[in-house]
């Protein structure tokens, strides 16, 4: 079974490794390695792999099937992320929204965009029972 030490892994594909890193970190994350074909992040305590693929077919992203993000547990660290986004000028993909309000699964989110048109998706739920 994972234990709070381990990490879950993502690798995403990046056109340009110097636009993600700038993007990535603006969100707060530190980067862990760098290398010619690849930057490594500490991504809300999970690794996420950034490679580089500058031949990746651009599509008309969107948000279901394909994204990645966080779930919150306290309410502040969202508002925090939120405080980031805003502050740093992060590119945002769906603003920020209220869904199944008035439910056991009511949560606000937020979609951002990278630079290389990789989903990411922050919420947080108003029980947290509901995060997975």
């Amino acid at each position: 079974m994972r234990e709070s030490t381990d990490a879950f892994h993502l690798a995403v594909p990046a056109r340009d490794l110097a636009e993600a890193e700038r993007f990535y970190t603006a969100l707060g994350c530190q980067v862990a390695r760098r290398y010619d074909d690849r930057v490594t992040f500490n991504f809300f305590g999970d690794q996420l792999v950034c490679h580089h693929s500058p031949d990746e077919p651009i599509v008309e992203p969107k948000l279901y099937p394909r994204h990645f993000g966080v779930t919150f547990k306290a309410a502040a660290d969202f508002e925090a992320l939120l405080r980031i986004v805003d502050l740093r000028d992060i590119s945002v993909f769906q603003k920020v929204q209220l869904r199944f309000e008035g439910t056991a699964e009511e949560h606000r989110t937020i979609a951002l965009i990278d630079p290389s048109q990789n989903l990411l998706e922050f919420k947080h739920y108003a029980d947290p029972r509901m995060m997975y």
